[in-house]
C-alpha cells in the first residue's frame, strides 16, 4: 500500500477522491504544481498521510451526515438514522464505549459532544414515536403543551403525548409518557426543533375534554392565551367543540376582555 501510494499518479487520485478538507485541497494544488521529481520526493516523505486519509474519509462523511440528522433533533438520532448515515449496526456499541454517542433508550442515541438544549427529553421521546418510515407520530399535548406555551404554572411530572388511533408499539411505553389517542389535523400542530406540540386552542380543548386540569388552570390558560394573542375569537368560532365547551370558552373570553 505504501509503495503504491508513493506513486504520484495514484496519490493524486487518492487526494482527488477522498480529501475534502480545505487544507488538503491546498496541499493537492501544491503537489500538482510541482515537477514530477519534486512531487515524487514530497509524496515519499508522507506515505502514511495518504493511508490515513483514505481510511478515515468515509467515516468523516458518515459523521457529517449523522450530525446533519441529529442537529435538527437536538443531538438525538435513532438506530435506523445512524445506519442510513453510514454506521453499520454492529459498530454502534463501539461508539458508545468510545464516548462518541450516549445511549438514551433502546434504539435512541445522542451525540456526546452536542451542546445542551432546552428540551432534550421532548426530542428524545419524539424519536421513540417514529413509525417504520422514520416519521414522528407523537405530538405533545395537554399539560405538556400548556407548559410549552407557558400558559399556566402547571409543571407536570409526566409528558403527555397524543398519538394516532392506530399507533402501535410492541413494547410497553416509557413510564415518563402518558399517551392520548386522536388523529390530529396538521392545522392543530406546531413544529419546532425535533418535536411537535399542539397549538393553544387544541391544547385547551384537550384539557377540557379530558377533564385533566382544574377549571382554574383552564381559565388562566384561556385568559393568558387571549391576552398574548395566541388565540382569537375567530379561531374559537371555527374550532370544532361541543356546545358546552364553546359556552365555557366564550364566557372566559368575555371575562378576559372586561
Amino acid at each position: 500500500m505504501i509503495a503504491e501510494l508513493r506513486d504520484c499518479t495514484c496519490a493524486l487520485l487518492v487526494l482527488e477522491q477522498f480529501v475534502l478538507a480545505p487544507e488538503h485541497r491546498v496541499f493537492k494544488r501544491t503537489l500538482a504544481a510541482m515537477d514530477s521529481e519534486t512531487r515524487r520526493a514530497a509524496l515519499a516523505r508522507y506515505p502514511n498521510l495518504f493511508i490515513v486519509l483514505r481510511m478515515t474519509q468515509p467515516r468523516a462523511q458518515a459523521n457529517r451526515r449523522l450530525y446533519e440528522i441529529a442537529e435538527g433533533q437536538q443531538g438525538f438520532f435513532s438506530t435506523k438514522q445512524a445506519k442510513a448515515a453510514g454506521f453499520a449496526e454492529n459498530t454502534h456499541p463501539y461508539h458508545v464505549r468510545a464516548n462518541h454517542w450516549i445511549r438514551e433508550h433502546r434504539g435512541i442515541y445522542r451525540l456526546a459532544l452536542f451542546p445542551v438544549t432546552d428540551h432534550p427529553d421532548l426530542a428524545q421521546w419524539a424519536l421513540w414515536s417514529r413509525n417504520r418510515r422514520e416519521e414522528s407520530e407523537g405530538v405533545y399535548s395537554h399539560q405538556t403543551a400548556l407548559r410549552l406555551w407557558e400558559l399556566s404554572d402547571v409543571n407536570p411530572s409526566k409528558l403527555h403525548m397524543t398519538v394516532p388511533k392506530n399507533f402501535r408499539r410492541n413494547s410497553k411505553p416509557p413510564d415518563i409518557l402518558v399517551l392520548h389517542r386522536a388523529d390530529l389535523p396538521s392545522s392543530a400542530i406546531e413544529t419546532t426543533q425535533g418535536f411537535q406540540f399542539t397549538k393553544p386552542v387544541r391544547t385547551i380543548l384537550d384539557l377540557i375534554e379530558a377533564d385533566s386540569a382544574s377549571q382554574d388552570i383552564v381559565r388562566q390558560a384561556i385568559r393568558q392565551a387571549f391576552e398574548r394573542g395566541l388565540i382569537s375569537r375567530k379561531q374559537v368560532s371555527v374550532a370544532h367543540m361541543p356546545d358546552t365547551v364553546r359556552k365555557f370558552f366564550d364566557a372566559e373570553l368575555r371575562r378576559a376582555t372586561r
